[in-house]
């Protein structure tokens, strides 16, 4: 009788025999960059109310590529989205020197307005 050699080959895919069957062996392709907040809730959405995509984009190892690439638009976004709405209330940073808690609350404010206009845009949809 032949013997089974322990790795094979076939169709762009590599094989290890386990037992007295072959799987396929598969591995993540390395990603350097973080996932963060803004991936890591999308992921979840992914994973909850999108199964065929997340399924999809795992096993093609494209999932943390498209969570980290989503993580840092949503971070710059909303970045840009708190400066506008600091100018647009009048926010600045004399406000923040002559009335420390008036400035806190209003910064306050406007990030949460401006995480959950993430989450509608670009996270939950």
């Amino acid at each position: 009788m032949e013997e089974l050699r322990q790795t094979i080959q076939e169709h762009g895919i590599r094989y290890q025999l386990e037992g007295d069957y072959y799987l396929p062996v598969l591995e993540l392709p390395e990603e350097n960059r973080p996932i963060g907040r803004w991936g890591r809730l999308h992921k979840t959405y992914l994973k909850h109310h999108r199964p065929i995509l997340y399924q999809s984009l795992l096993l093609s190892g494209k999932l943390y590529t498209v969570l980290a690439d989503l993580n840092e638009q949503a971070t710059e976004r909303c970045h840009l989205i708190i400066r506008q709405m600091a100018e647009a209330e009048g926010i600045t940073e004399e406000l923040k020197a002559n009335d420390p808690m008036r400035w806190v609350q209003g910064m306050n404010s406007i990030r949460s307005r401006a995480e959950e206009i993430i989450q509608t845009e670009m996270i939950y949809c």
